[in-house]
């Protein structure tokens, strides 16, 4: 036997019977020999932590657009808190923690510069809209490898493309990651607001408190155990009716004080307008994509597609130099 038939074996003798097995996926878009070595969940995280997307994540915003401080979180850091709240999950279920490791590392992948304000700037602009969800299947299966894309498992796609809240994703795996994701961006959000001197611990209100804990670190175990807990046993991935009562009140509490307060966000307007000129730009411009987006334009893709492509996949960084490039005269900058 190879050692990844061996780590198959492992699989079926250890993991929960409402795992998912490697050896039994439902497989690639496109055939490809079996590693000797690794199992294909494995296989698919590796190819998710080498590809260029994964690593533009480091310079995407999370919720805070250019804080100053070091340890606000971004849209990278934010990835691999999810990852970690999820394969403690999974570990805990015995369920495949590679699976979850691979969802939770490329589930983001498709977001644009600048936090979600990117991802509005584009959906109101774009006639064919923009979802960050599709947009990062999109980059698995198409814009990565120069428009071969990675030739990710079905699961592994089903649990990028199903991890927001309206998703329903087909395994456990995909089950744990979806609200690893959320019970990430609810403590590291609030973690920074108070970090920013927006909102105070006092400020989250009692009956909250109570239930999940008074502090990020507090309300993060709490999330954890009681997934678990819950969970535990069964064919389904789950909190119970009290604590996820107070997840929503949280969430909702960070979208009043948070996501649409104008102190935080006083900057997103101008992102936006920013994101929208680009656009309009390389829709006049569309000769001046690089070689890899007009391949795909000589495919046949829509230009509106490829654009989006384009202008979605930059870093925060990347985008204000191409508009500086653009729109502001050399001489100004200097």
């Amino acid at each position: 036997m190879t050692i990844r038939e061996n780590l198959e074996q492992w699989e079926k003798n250890y993991l929960s019977i409402y795992a998912s097995h490697s050896a039994e996926s439902k497989g690639r878009q496109r055939f490809e020999k079996q590693c000797d070595i690794r199992p294909v969940f494995q296989r698919d995280r590796d190819r998710i932590i080498h590809c260029k997307a994964f690593r533009r994540l480091k310079d995407k915003t999370q919720v805070f657009l250019t804080p100053e401080g070091d340890h606000y979180r971004t849209r990278l850091t934010h990835t691999l808190e999810v990852s970690q709240n999820a394969r403690t999950i999974a570990k805990a279920l015995r369920l495949n923690e590679e699976l979850v490791e691979a969802i939770a590392l490329g589930h983001d992948l498709g977001h644009t510069p600048f936090g979600h304000a990117g991802e509005r700037a584009l959906n109101k602009i774009c006639p064919l809209g923009f979802e960050h969800s599709l947009q990062s299947v999109r980059t698995v299966e198409r814009l990565e490898k120069n428009g071969r894309g990675l030739n990710l498992t079905y699961e592994v796609r089903d649990g990028i493309l199903n991890h927001q809240t309206i998703g329903k994703p087909h395994t456990l795996e995909g089950k744990v990651v979806r609200l690893s994701d959320k019970i990430a961006y609810i403590h590291h959000d609030m973690d920074d607001a108070v970090r920013a001197g927006i909102l105070k611990e006092s400020d989250v209100p009692g009956e909250i408190r109570e239930v999940i804990g008074s502090t990020p670190g507090d309300r993060l175990d709490h999330f954890i155990h009681d997934i678990v807990t819950t969970s535990m046993g069964k064919n389904d991935v789950l909190m119970s009716g009290p604590v996820e009562k107070a997840m929503m009140q949280m969430r909702n509490f960070m979208s009043v004080n948070v996501y649409h307060n104008p102190l935080a966000k006083s900057e997103e307007g101008k992102a936006e307008k920013l994101m929208e000129t680009l656009y309009e730009h390389f829709m006049k411009h569309i000769d001046s994509l690089p070689e890899e987006f007009l391949n795909l334009l000589s495919e046949g893709e829509a230009k509106e597609q490829v654009v989006c492509d384009y202008v979605g996949a930059m870093t925060d960084r990347f985008a204000i130099a191409t508009y500086n490039e653009i729109y502001i005269p050399k001489s100004w900058t200097l």
